[in-house]
């Protein structure tokens, strides 16, 4: 029986000393590369030959990371393909814009090439999983959340969540490891325009939590971003 193919992986970066550090990492994993250093020539290599996953710096010439990733998200062609960016510390708002208009994950430049692959695998992972049936019942060891029946066990016992903060949980758990936004969490759970401050989405969660116990551990907070749920899968990722 033969193997599968490796994914392959879009890098698009234009510094050439991080290009070629992320070549050289990814090529050690037996991944299929392509690479760009413009954010025209990503879309052309995306155009030619779709990958099965983008690594995209942000700070590109002319074209930059944002616009390549509204483009492809905005494409129902391209919207399927998993966003990986590359930002610099400290652009918190350059984030947050880019898991809103959906983008997977983000990595924090300078980055270990240990996270990177592993941050890599963990969004191909959820790729290839897809995301959840919403009836589907979520299982995480001692908890399990149940749809149908609007139900979180944990340990054995019942615990009795509100609607938002069951739909906050479910949301999460659905994406292990998917980072969300505030307002992409109000969104999702109350539909566009819904009038919330960031304040309100922190309240919610920190009431979610203080019921959970310590399933609360599960629900992480992504410093100037967001939360997101964490199973043994990706702890550490």
């Amino acid at each position: 029986m033969s193997k599968a193919p490796k994914p392959h992986i879009l890098v698009v970066e234009d510094d050439e000393d991080i290009l070629e550090l992320v070549l050289y990492n990814l090529k050690k994993e037996g991944y299929l590369l392509t690479s760009a250093m413009t954010g025209e020539k990503a879309l052309q290599c995306v155009e030619e030959d779709p990958p099965n996953l983008m690594l995209l710096d942000l700070m590109l010439p002319e074209l930059d990371g944002l616009k390549v990733c509204r483009r492809l998200k905005r494409d129902p062609e391209t919207a399927s393909i998993p966003i990986v960016m590359l930002t610099a510390k400290g652009e918190e708002s350059d984030i947050i814009a880019g898991l809103e208009m959906g983008a997977d994950d983000y990595i924090t430049k300078p980055f270990s090439p240990r996270v990177l692959i592993a941050r890599i695998r963990a969004v191909l992972r959820r790729h290839r999983r897809g995301m959840a049936s919403e009836e589907a019942v979520l299982t995480f060891d001692d908890l399990t959340i149940h749809p149908g029946r609007h139900e979180v066990v944990y340990k054995g016992d019942a615990i009795d969540l509100t609607y938002s903060e069951f739909a906050i949980l479910h949301l999460l758990a659905r994406r292990p490891g998917w980072v969300f936004t505030r307002y992409r969490i109000v969104d999702a759970i109350r539909g566009e325009h819904y009038a919330v401050t960031e304040r309100a989405v922190d309240v919610q969660i920190a009431g979610l939590r203080k019921k959970l116990g310590d399933a609360g551990e599960y629900i992480k907070t992504v410093r100037g971003v967001g939360y997101k749920f964490v199973d043994q899968e990706v702890v550490g990722v």
